[in-house]
């Protein structure tokens, strides 16, 4: 078992992405990423204020004097959401691409050549790869649902159940990126979540930076690629010689 931890692996899906025989795969994800981030971050940020007048309705007049920090913690708390909400609808889109560019950092990083595989080949594998994201995310509304339920209950929603939500996220996240590399080599959903949480901490730690550097301006514009490199590593480093 290695001893890298998760800062490693973000460094080195920031080194990764720039290397030569990389990089062509990473240009297709990122403009993707690109133009939905900025459209999805436009309209949360026109509707941020008028969800924190809702999120106020349920809060006891008692505890109005905690407005200001509610507020952080609101805001904080559906920025969090709606970044994993946007990376689950580029990653829909991106999903065969990313699924690609996995497959050649593998390639790099064991020294061993990568599939051949034609665009032809990606196209005949979306509907495969539809259904892996579609089983991401009926995981993610059965867990997530309910949670969100938990806010309107007084005081307990409001700080409680961001930092479990925060945790969540971070979690799903983790999954989203790291899922490519699993399933580029046919393991199954739940084979990969046995097998990530031997890690949990540190897969946990993982989504969240990801989910942090997510909410920073043109950093998240590139965060993609950076987490399939930096899953993509971590696959090659713990999980691969255990299938």
């Amino acid at each position: 078992m290695t001893n890298k931890h998760c800062f490693h692996y973000f460094l080195q899906g920031y080194s990764l992405i720039q290397m030569p025989g990389i990089r062509r795969y990473v240009i297709l994800p990122m403009l993707a990423n690109i133009i939905i981030m900025s459209l999805m971050f436009y309209w949360f940020f026109a509707k941020i204020s008028s969800w924190i007048d809702f999120g106020f309705a349920f809060l006891p007049d008692w505890l109005h004097w905690l407005s200001y920090i509610m507020t952080l913690v609101v805001v904080v708390t559906m920025a969090v959401f709606f970044c994993y909400f946007f990376s689950t609808v580029t990653n829909f889109i991106a999903a065969p691409f990313n699924g690609l560019l996995a497959e050649h950092v593998e390639a790099i990083l064991t020294g061993l050549p990568a599939p051949e595989t034609t665009f032809w080949d990606i196209i005949k594998d979306i509907p495969r790869i539809m259904k892996r994201e579609i089983q991401k995310l009926i995981y993610y509304l059965i867990w997530a649902i309910p949670l969100l339920l938990t806010y309107f209950t007084p005081l307990f929603g409001q700080t409680i159940t961001p930092i479990i939500w925060f945790i969540f996220t971070a979690w799903m996240v983790n999954i989203q990126y790291a899922d490519y590399a699993f399933d580029n080599h046919k393991i199954s959903f739940n084979q990969m979540k046995v097998l990530l949480s031997q890690d949990k901490l540190d897969n946990v730690a993982f989504g969240s930076l990801i989910s942090f550097f997510t909410m920073i301006p043109l950093l998240n514009l590139v965060i993609m690629p950076i987490a399939v490199c930096g899953s993509t590593a971590m696959w090659v480093d713990r999980y691969r010689d255990q299938i």
